[in-house]
């Protein structure tokens, strides 16, 4: 029987996968090096891979120099800032223009019931180490990429410094006056006319749950069964495990298939 398989990998960079990064998720190193393997074993078989990239500046609404309290201090990465905190001032932006932007964005936060904000350390800084796909999985797509004349879709997310940006299909918040952080159609479209994906990555409890969340809620129900996790080959948040396993449930209930990648085209 012949069948389309694409392989979608949501950051699998240092700064996420290397424990020298500024934002390790324990066990993504092992999940790189099973995914590794499996591409190994199936590359011939995978129509396309693609890999998408988170790319932050410093100044960034989740990072600290973006916030400043009454003593001038910036907050601590895992703070959390509510619609309260900045209507009463107890977090206001670093820059002053910047606060009734900031304001209406988490007000839009609150509404659309996806999280509160979280400041996280800076992580995946444009330009720097961070941002970088970790080198043993660069090595074996870019191996892939020669062996097939093919080349890898790289998807950058997050550089619009005003909203987060988890999923790889669209911004938290999208910015109408920033295309990039719109709905991407074309990787969306690309997804449904291929009859399995394999969906691996970082992390589980955040960025690869809104992507495949955004990414089923534009397919239609009929084609989310052709959604696979590979649950060996991602990892959550340290202390958002339980966000990572209710996402899995969730999608499971939605017809989303999750198995080890040693069965994945087996």
């Amino acid at each position: 029987m012949n069948y389309t398989a694409d392989l979608l990998i949501i950051d699998p960079q240092n700064d996420f996968c290397d424990s020298r990064g500024s934002l390790f998720v324990p066990g993504s190193e092992e999940d790189v090096n099973r995914l590794n393997v499996m591409i190994k074993r199936v590359g011939d078989r995978l129509n396309d891979i693609h890999i998408t990239l988170d790319t932050h500046h410093n100044l960034d609404v989740a990072h600290p120099l973006f916030w400043l309290d009454a003593q001038q201090n910036h907050p601590a990465p895992f703070t959390l800032i509510s619609v309260d905190d900045v209507k009463n001032g107890v977090w206001r932006t670093s820059i002053h223009a910047f606060q009734e932007r900031a304001l209406a964005y988490v007000e839009a936060l609150e509404k659309n019931n996806r999280y509160q904000l979280l400041i996280w350390p800076p992580h995946c800084l444009i330009g720097s180490w961070g941002t970088q796909v970790v080198p043993n999985l660069w090595n074996i797509v870019s191996d892939w990429e020669k062996q097939h004349v093919a080349f890898v879709d790289y998807v950058t997310k997050g550089s619009n410094l005003f909203t987060e940006h988890y999923s790889a299909v669209k911004a938290d918040v999208p910015d109408p006056n920033d295309p990039s952080t719109q709905l991407n159609i074309p990787l969306v479209e690309t997804l449904k006319n291929v009859d399995i994906i394999g969906i691996a990555g970082e992390a589980l409890s955040h960025c690869v749950k809104f992507t495949t969340k955004d990414i089923a809620d534009n397919f239609g129900d009929e084609n989310i069964k052709k959604m696979v996790l590979l649950e060996d080959c991602t990892s959550s948040v340290t202390g958002f495990e339980q966000q990572g396993l209710d996402f899995i449930d969730e999608m499971k209930s939605r017809g989303m298939q999750v198995m080890k990648s040693t069965d994945f085209l087996a």
